[in-house]
């Protein structure tokens, strides 16, 4: 590992922004004074704090790092669609943390925070005791804001499973999936914005069409939306129409496609105030969203639902001392990804180092790259730059891109390869 003064270190954020800095993978800086033997404590093993726990022992070694995560082992929600799809399993999505602990010397602690206090600096368990921090980061995902949907609740989603945290509701939906008859109807509701993974209802939809092309080729795949428009929607209505003709229909919110309320016993879904129904045989109702659970008892969300934070160096700018980057925090114009979490993970480990050694922060950029299989053989893909700017992160204009329109079979097969070494690459950097 190469050493760096803090002048380089500084150096690598101006001059080549984050993005250049996280490429440097294996250089650190040597702390002094307040930095050596601090106590940085991160709550949430997913993609923003296993990375952030990661690098702030690269960045800063002789800190202590401590990650809070309830369970042993992380489904990642990117990967979900294609265990969907028959073409992985829970297995390939699924990851430890036994490198970060044995290669990068990360303390894992599985158990739950009950209970934060920015005042004292001292985090509560769930199993009893605390731990106290001088720094602490909150990556706690999404949680879902049930009681927005007539009949609709958290119960009921083990009938209508969202399968928008992977594990068990990954499962359930595969399971009801593999009972439906030939023929069956299939129905989604996407949920409204903002939300984790833009792109990713729009793939599940293209991933169970595969599945039911193989093995159901009579089936229907309907997809209510509130929305009007979402992400690679061109691409994604190309692309759907080319491998499955007719079996996905796409039902916008102007034409009757905002699911008001539901009949959870009957799998029925009404909207424009009842005089529409969808009846399904299968649903996937993935509800609207808002912060981790965690970030709601502990103030750190504001009347969004969501977290505000420095854009900066995503300080919350409501508890000093306290990050939180992923799905829950407000980023600006960065989409709610595992891409942008892993990126943000980066960022915070180098805003810390850098409030532990007094020096200050330079502005970074960003980097959000989306990979989506249609078919096994057929990826698009979506990328994006951004540059903190004015107090907010925004998108660089002109830089990035989305797949061409126009593409040969060959290409979109290149993309769907490329779309499963992301997913290896991400997944090595964050837990490996």
């Amino acid at each position: 590992m190469k050493t760096l003064n803090r002048r380089e270190f500084i150096g690598l954020l101006g001059a080549g922004s984050a993005v250049t800095l996280f490429g440097t993978a294996g250089c650190a800086i040597t702390p002094s004074g307040k930095a050596r033997g601090a106590h940085i404590v991160i709550v949430g093993g997913g993609p923003g704090g296993s990375t952030a726990a990661k690098y702030l022992k690269r960045y800063a070694p002789e800190t202590r790092v401590t990650l809070i995560e309830p369970n042993r082992r992380f489904t990642t929600c990117f990967g979900s669609n294609w265990v969907l799809g028959g073409i992985s399993t829970m297995a390939d999505i699924t990851h430890g943390y036994d490198a970060l602990h044995s290669r990068h010397g990360v303390e894992i602690v599985h158990d739950s925070v009950t209970g934060i206090d920015s005042a004292t600096r001292k985090v509560t368990l769930a199993g009893g005791g605390s731990l106290a921090y001088d720094r602490l980061v909150v990556s706690p995902g999404i949680d879902f804001r049930f009681d927005e949907l007539e009949g609709f609740s958290a119960q009921a989603a083990e009938t209508m499973p969202h399968a928008w945290k992977a594990g068990a509701q990954t499962e359930l939906l595969q399971r009801q999936l593999r009972a439906m008859p030939n023929g069956g109807t299939f129905i989604m509701v996407a949920p409204g914005n903002p939300f984790r993974c833009p792109p990713g209802p729009y793939e599940r939809a293209g991933m169970i069409a595969h599945y039911f092309k193989t093995h159901k080729p009579r089936s229907k795949i309907l997809i209510l939306d509130s929305k009007d428009k979402f992400s690679k929607q061109g691409l994604f209505m190309d692309g759907w129409k080319e491998r499955y003709g007719n079996m996905i229909e796409w039902v916008p919110g102007t034409q009757g496609g905002n699911v008001e309320s539901v009949d959870v016993a009957s799998r029925t879904l009404y909207s424009q105030s009842g005089f529409t129904s969808f009846k399904g045989d299968v649903v996937n109702l993935i509800p609207r969203q808002r912060a981790g659970a965690i970030a709601q008892t502990s103030g750190l969300a504001d009347e969004s639902g969501w977290c505000p934070v420095n854009q900066l160096t995503f300080e919350s700018t409501l508890h000093k001392g306290v990050y939180v980057i992923g799905d829950a925090s407000i980023a600006g114009a960065m989409p709610k990804s595992g891409h942008s979490a892993n990126s943000q993970g980066k960022l915070v480990a180098a805003a810390i180092t850098l409030d532990l050694l007094d020096q200050p922060m330079e502005k970074p950029s960003h980097v959000n790259t989306c990979y989506s299989l249609i078919a096994p053989d057929y990826g698009i893909s979506v990328a994006a730059v951004y540059r903190y700017q004015d107090g907010s992160i925004q998108s660089v204009k002109g830089a990035g891109g989305v797949s061409p329109a126009e593409a040969t079979a060959d290409f979109r097969l290149q993309e769907a390869r490329y779309t499963r070494g992301w997913y290896q690459s991400i997944t090595e950097d964050i837990w490996g």
